[in-house]
């Protein structure tokens, strides 16, 4: 592995390797650019991933004390775990379930379609998909996402099979094991998927696409990545001009170092991303980093959820195969006459008897809530993923007195529903339960949503520096050599899981960085 010296300033600094921090890392080192990785947590193979949800969850997760506050039920129910999200190489494309799918391209153009809907902060994404479609496509080789190409989808396991039968019953026409990027057939050296089961917990097998083992080994094989493990970023620094010229971290002991760089790339999650642009206030930028509109950290989205699980007569045995097993597309259309703008999926899931524990009924005890988890071999489940509305008091702030081992201020995450979001889920529960009455299930429950998963849009690109963060490519309005590379950088959520989209739109962001180069601009 490569080893640059901190005072080389020819370097691109890349924060974050997940799905858009490790895909740019790759795509800049592959076209002779070097790179320095740093990343909060710590390197694990394969070997080190057992189906142990709590092992799993307490390796892998990112959990530094948050603070959860406003209306949504999270703030009660997990008041210091806001989001879901993944501390370690790879970042959250360890503990993702491999859906990967495109935007419609309707919802590239929210403000002009939805028109003006109270209290949302709705804004026209700066590209379409028309622009994106050839970097989706490039996305889903890389991926080897499944129904693409010549890939096969995944076969159905029980949950889906169950999934199935109920949509179809209901009158579903696009239901099918879903676009995947976890191998149905052997691909870019990766086996294809055996069925184990478990998959938030890390592909044992790494059938499933992860830039622990794709992009990043990748990168270091071309002697150009300087990967840093157990590092937390703290501050971007800049120089009279304003271009940024590195950024200080500190390593697992606490030692302080200074990166310099040609260019800082920010793919951290859209909570931690926010919050480092803000912990590096200046003088020039007293608001934080690239904050002149005043939009970092707001607009955060987290996607209206929630989940269906329904107990049948007959073993079911969600747990076996896939996590995410299937899904149904046909409620993700825009179709105001619902009683809500925009649409969602409905796509299978399954939790471990210790998580679902934790979720079916947060704060429930006694011998009602008991005999619902003795039901959990017959239990089917399915997942809610809806676009919710940008807001701008949904946001991510420094908490004014706590801070981190570091001495960095720990961020507050505050969220309420629109009520256009409540009316969504709403509808999709009515939905789940339908479809599952229909496939013949005699008890039904409603679960509320688990701690975020899909973090988005808090440094939201924008056509116009007083409406956003970034522009059509990430690059920040204010400063010429900063971009931000992670799902961050959304202008709106549309209904559909956004993994594919963040590699979408790293591989475009790595293509224009190095026009840039090309032409001595960057």
């Amino acid at each position: 592995m490569a080893r640059f010296a901190l005072d080389d300033d020819s370097v691109v600094v890349v924060i974050g390797s997940g799905a858009g921090g490790g895909t740019l890392a790759n795509e800049l080192c592959q076209q002779g650019i070097k790179v320095v990785l740093l990343e909060a947590g710590k390197r694990y193979t394969l070997d080190d991933f057992v189906n142990d949800e709590w092992e799993m969850f307490f390796k892998l997760s990112w959990l530094d004390k948050r603070i959860a506050t406003g209306s949504w039920r999270i703030a009660r129910d997990f008041p210091n775990l806001p989001a879901w999200i993944c501390k370690t190489v790879g970042g959250t494309t360890v503990h993702w379930a491999g859906a990967s799918l495109r935007f419609q391209p309707h919802e590239f153009r929210t403000k002009s379609v939805y028109g003006d809907i109270e209290g949302a902060n709705l804004l026209d994404w700066p590209l379409d998909y028309d622009e994106l479609a050839p970097y989706y496509a490039k996305a889903e080789r890389k991926m080897g996402t499944t129904r693409t190409e010549d890939r096969p989808g995944l076969p159905g396991n029980n949950n889906f099979k169950v999934f199935y039968h109920g949509a179809r019953r209901l009158g579903y026409k696009v239901v099918h094991t879903g676009r995947m990027s976890i191998n149905s057939r052997p691909y870019d050296g990766r086996p294809a998927c055996q069925q184990i089961g478990f998959c938030f917990q890390g592909c044992k097998i790494g059938a499933k696409w992860s830039t622990l083992y794709t992009e990043i080994p990748k990168a270091e094989a071309t002697g150009r990545l300087d990967l840093r493990t157990e590092v937390q970023a703290l501050r971007i620094e800049h120089d009279r001009s304003g271009r940024v010229t590195g950024v200080v971290y500190a390593d697992a002991e606490g030692q302080q170092h200074f990166q310099r760089a040609r260019a800082v790339c920010v793919a951290c999650n859209a909570i931690e991303t926010p919050r480092l642009l803000l912990n590096s206030a200046s003088n020039m930028f007293p608001d934080g980093l690239a904050n002149g509109s005043g939009q970092v950290g707001r607009n955060y989205m987290r996607h209206t959820t929630g989940s269906v699980y329904a107990v049948f007569p007959q073993p079911v045995r969600m747990y076996r195969g896939t996590t995410m097993a299937g899904i149904v597309t046909d409620e993700s259309r825009h179709d105001p006459r619902r009683g809500f703008v925009g649409g969602y999926e409905l796509e299978t899931i399954s939790l471990g008897v210790p998580f679902l524990a934790a979720f079916l009924e947060p704060g429930a005890w006694g011998r009602a809530y008991t005999r619902k988890l003795e039901q959990y071999t017959h239990m089917a489940g399915l997942w809610i993923v809806g676009e919710d509305m940008p807001q701008e008091t949904n946001r991510i702030t420094l908490h004014p007195e706590e801070k981190d081992r570091f001495g960095m201020p720990i961020p507050v995450v505050n969220f309420d529903d629109h009520p256009n979001d409540i009316a969504m889920r709403e509808h999709a529960y009515r939905a789940g339960r339908a479809l599952y009455e229909a496939a013949g299930a005699v008890e039904v429950y409603e679960v509320p949503p688990y701690p975020s998963t899909h973090n988005l849009g808090t440094c939201r690109m924008s056509v116009r520096p007083e409406d956003g963060v970034v522009d059509r490519y990430g690059r920040a309005h204010e400063i010429p050599n900063l971009f931000i590379s992670d799902g961050s950088q959304f202008t709106t959520g549309g209904a559909e899981n956004p993994t594919l989209t963040i590699v979408a739109l790293a591989i475009r962001q790595a293509e224009h960085m190095v026009r840039l180069m090309s032409r001595g601009e960057l």
